[in-house]
């Protein structure tokens, strides 16, 4: 049996924090080739993970926030913001599954942040036709300024929750 707690969470969020990306993984499935990928994501303010779909290989995902607060965004085929749903702290929202397909991001809004995410196996990496040609890729110069614009958008009370 895996449990999750506190102190699991609080282990995970430490690597998340001295990460140059800001986040770490820790992986539920014993093998990419299983049939359910399981994982706990921490994340901190700051992390910038491109909008991308799931298209390719076409599979739906679901979070489930376990604490902290996450946003996650949906996006126009086009790159405009169509949802902010924020989970966690501050909201009664505490999951969401997305079809697949669907343009999306999530951004960290409170340090700590951990959330569980699940979707079909067995894991094959996006495809770079699956990244949003019109978002900035992570680690480059305009990624800081388009992550704090989607952070803005969130804390400024558009989002839908």
């Amino acid at each position: 049996m895996k449990v999750i707690d506190k102190r699991l969470m609080d282990s995970l969020s430490e690597v998340a924090r001295k990460s140059p990306r800001l986040r770490q993984n820790l992986n539920f499935h014993e093998s990419y080739d299983e049939p359910s990928q399981r994982l706990l994501n921490a994340m901190e303010p700051g992390s910038y993970i491109r909008p991308h779909r799931h298209l390719t290989d076409p599979k739906p995902e679901a979070f489930l926030i376990m604490r902290g607060s996450v946003a996650l965004v949906i996006f126009t085929d086009e790159g405009a913001v169509e949802t902010l749903l924020r989970l966690g702290d501050g909201s009664d929202v505490v999951g969401a599954e997305l079809p697949a397909g669907v343009w999306h991001t999530v951004i960290c809004l409170e340090s700590g942040s951990v959330f569980y995410e699940t979707k079909p196996g067995p894991f094959h990496p996006i495809q770079a036709k699956d990244m949003a040609p019109w978002a900035p890729e992570e680690r480059s110069a305009e990624a800081p300024r388009y992550l704090a614009g989607l952070v803005s958008a969130v804390l400024g009370g558009n989002n839908k929750t």
